[in-house]
């Protein structure tokens, strides 16, 4: 599922992560002399391959060294008993995504199966086209209403997100529904944010370690919403917010919708708009998806994304990973429309048949691994 894969920057890093997709950042003879046995010289395209591979991976690169280590661990010892040595594809990935979030659960670690890996006895059916900005108007007079489910690293979406701001710039209340968004970069974002604060703040933190920063570089590198710190522990950049010059937005109340499907970037919008004050959040706690990173290919038509970073509150150094962002009005997800427009006066009765005509398209239940 498309929801699974696409992870904070995921647009962004497709770039960054091309040696590694490309398996250029540790010469294969390199890796294969470095592994110890059982990952001395498995069969090429097996899946023993594939976990002795992203065990190296994850060693090198996880956003955490000393779980990165588990998780290798984990997977070496998974080729030693052969758990891996399946003919069933599908199964094996299980198995291997399995056993890692037994180590240490992650929203965005898992292992998948390329399209063109899997065996089928039919055709797949086509699928349907993934709706990024489904809606972007008046939900009722004074109150505008965005669903949008991906911040993608897209110039139209951008433009459009840019062009619904300018448009309901006289709006006395905005809604951002993110029920149904599974994550992205920060260039949407970064169109919304300046209208609607009257000074420079610090949203969040960023970091990766220096060895994965000289390595692979930033997917924000060069972002000039995102300042780095001059910090020799880690490569720190610290996400910030300036105000334009149109004052119409900054005192209009503000709403995120939120639930389990609500991912990565969109949690990073909703951390930054709750510690900051300028939003409540309404429906249920996030999925708990922080730690953003890349998608790499391992032998044998598997794939992992594998972490290499997180963003965390400032204020705490906390992150929102396995817990998400608690809403500020907890209600069920579903009702959550309902909820906002009520709290923002609207009579209960025209609230509920708004929120009707305003259903997401998506599921709003959190999809399993």
């Amino acid at each position: 599922m498309q929801e699974d894969l696409t992870a904070m920057y995921a647009h962004r890093f497709a770039a960054w992560f091309a040696p590694l997709l490309a398996g250029a950042l540790v010469p294969a003879s390199a890796s294969v002399a470095a592994e110890p046995s059982p990952c001395a010289a498995p069969a090429a395209q097996s899946g023993e391959a594939a976990a002795c591979d992203l065990a190296g991976r994850l060693e090198r690169q996880y956003t955490f060294p000393e779980i990165g280590a588990r998780y290798a661990a984990a997977l070496r010892q998974g080729v030693a008993t052969g758990r891996y040595a399946g003919t069933d594809k599908q199964a094996v990935a299980e198995a291997m995504t399995a056993d890692l979030q037994a180590v240490a659960p992650d929203g965005h670690l898992r292992v998948r199966l390329r399209e063109d890996a899997k065996a089928t006895d039919t055709a797949a059916a086509p699928k349907e086209p993934f709706p990024i900005l489904e809606e972007a108007d008046w939900i009722a007079p004074g109150i505008a209403y965005m669903r949008i489910n991906e911040f993608p690293y897209n110039e139209d979406i951008t433009r459009s997100v840019a062009a619904f701001m300018a448009d309901h710039a006289d709006a006395r209340a905005l809604i951002f529904d993110l029920r149904t968004h599974h994550g992205g970069g920060v260039e949407q974002m970064d169109v919304i944010l300046p209208w609607l604060f009257a000074e420079p703040t610090h949203l969040v933190t960023m970091e990766t370690s220096w060895d994965v920063e000289r390595e692979l570089g930033s997917p924000v590198d060069g972002v000039p919403s995102m300042r780095l710190l001059d910090d020799k522990t880690m490569a720190r950049r610290e996400h910030w917010v300036t105000p334009n010059a149109d004052t119409r937005l900054r005192d209009a109340k503000v709403y995120l919708l939120t639930g389990p499907r609500t991912a990565s970037a969109a949690e990073h919008f909703a951390l930054a708009m709750k510690r900051t004050g300028r939003a409540t959040l309404v429906g249920g706690a996030t999925r708990g998806a922080n730690h953003f990173g890349g998608q790499a290919d391992l032998p044998g038509g598997y794939y992992a994304f594998v972490p290499v970073g997180r963003t965390f509150d400032p204020d705490t150094g906390e992150d929102w990973e396995s817990d998400g962002v608690a809403p500020d009005i907890a209600v069920d997800p579903a009702l959550a429309l309902e909820r906002a427009l009520t709290d923002f006066g609207i009579a209960p009765d025209k609230a509920h048949a708004l929120s009707e005509a305003h259903k997401p398209t998506l599921p709003l239940e959190r999809s399993q691994p």
